[in-house]
């Protein structure tokens, strides 16, 4: 499935989180416990979306052997996680993964953050409760 953050453009805010590895302990309970708490975003008029630079069959076999309900998204090229500069230099000699980050996009395509919204690119890296109290 082709993800695109434009999507919601116009219509929704978006909680984008980015996540180092699929089948990993860390990883795999902070998308079960954001599985857990969707309800949440979704009742704040937020979709969430995954990222991670697993390949797209590793992702849906994790998301179906772990129930995991957030949309996911592959940057198998990690052109993404440069964008958005949440690079993981050589995580346990793996290589280059996602650094685990939460950006709140709004409708507009503006991040919010504390102090001042700032266009995508530029926005302050969030934890995912953290990204949940932009919200409110």
């Amino acid at each position: 499935m082709d993800v695109k953050l434009s999507n919601n453009f116009g219509k929704k805010n978006t909680v984008v989180l980015f996540f180092p590895l699929a089948f990993t302990s860390v990883c795999t309970k902070e998308m079960c416990d954001l599985t857990a708490g969707l309800n949440a975003y979704q009742g704040l008029g937020a979709d969430v979306i995954g990222i991670s630079v697993d390949s797209p069959f590793a992702q849906e076999a994790w998301a179906q052997k772990e129930k995991i309900g957030i949309t996911l998204a592959s940057d198998l090229n990690k052109t993404v996680i440069k964008s958005y500069n949440v690079v993981f230099p050589m995580l346990a000699g793996v290589g280059d993964t996602a650094a685990r980050a939460a950006f709140v996009i709004d409708k507009n395509a503006w991040c919010n953050t504390a102090n001042r919204r700032r266009r995508r690119k530029t926005c302050q890296t969030l934890t995912p409760s953290g990204a949940l109290a932009k919200l409110k």
